[in-house]
């Protein structure tokens, strides 16, 4: 398994109040930078929003994953969370720490064995083409 972090990644994070949320990410890695997108169900109930989608940006230097997810549109009680977290060796999971400037909490990314959608619609031209 490379230790590149670009796929489709299932996670959970824990929120004080609410308990666990689950998110789908995709990641783009290249030469350490990360990009990405998330989308999560709303868990604030006065939410009007039934899903969230955030972007990601960030780095990996060795095990170490860092990166701020910034939710689009702003709002909701929700816009820019930051996570730290630490690779293991197989790179098929992210384990760490959001924060945001009152409060914290853990999450844990694992690779999914899903293809990213960029592949998914690359194969289905090839296909196509054939």
């Amino acid at each position: 398994m490379t230790d590149d972090l670009s796929g489709v990644w299932d996670g959970t994070y824990i929120q004080p109040g609410t308990g666990m949320v689950t998110f789908t990410a995709t990641l783009v890695e290249a030469g350490g930078a990360l990009e990405g997108h998330v989308t999560e169900p709303c868990s604030n109930p006065r939410c009007p929003l039934r899903t969230h989608s955030a972007s990601i940006t960030g780095h990996r230097s060795g095990r170490v994953v860092s990166f701020v997810k910034r939710y689009e549109p702003p709002g909701y009680g929700f816009d820019i969370v930051h996570y730290d977290g630490i690779m293991n060796g197989e790179a098929t999971e992210i384990d760490g720490r959001w924060r945001l400037p009152d409060t914290s909490g853990s999450f844990l990314m694992i690779r999914s064995s899903k293809p990213a959608q960029a592949v998914t619609t690359d194969d289905k031209a090839k296909q196509t083409a054939r």
